[in-house]
């Protein structure tokens, strides 16, 4: 089991910072994957950046530039710094993690924070 805490949404003006945090209940370092997605309604959860394997890390077009991960990797914590936020960004952002067991392969999911980004 792997539990995930999220913190750090809120309402931020265009143009804000923002930064959320990733709790995990185990070391990050076990993670096949980890990082962040967000959801609005009506559409499909996207990727917004993660810690791959292989040490690569993926950002979406969308954030380039703008969004930064991190991780504290003895407290077990991913951080994504939001920078010059868009009313676009407005979404619920979940923390994800992917291990791989015997069994196969197990996506983990926190409960999600709201970011609002207001014009």
């Amino acid at each position: 089991q792997v539990q995930l805490v999220e913190s750090g949404g809120g309402l931020v003006k265009f143009g804000g910072s923002l930064r959320l945090s990733c709790a995990a209940s185990r070391s990050i370092l076990n993670f096949d994957a980890v990082g962040w997605y967000r959801q609005v309604p009506g559409k499909e959860r996207e990727l917004v950046a993660r810690f791959a394997s292989g040490g690569t890390t993926n950002y979406a077009d969308s954030v380039k530039g703008r969004f930064a991960l991190s991780s504290d990797n003895v407290e077990n914590v991913v951080y994504l710094r939001m920078n010059s936020l868009k009313p676009e960004d407005t979404a619920v952002y979940y923390c994800h993690a992917r291990t791989s067991s015997w069994s196969g392969l197990h996506d983990w999911w926190g409960q999600g924070t709201q970011v609002t980004v207001s014009s």
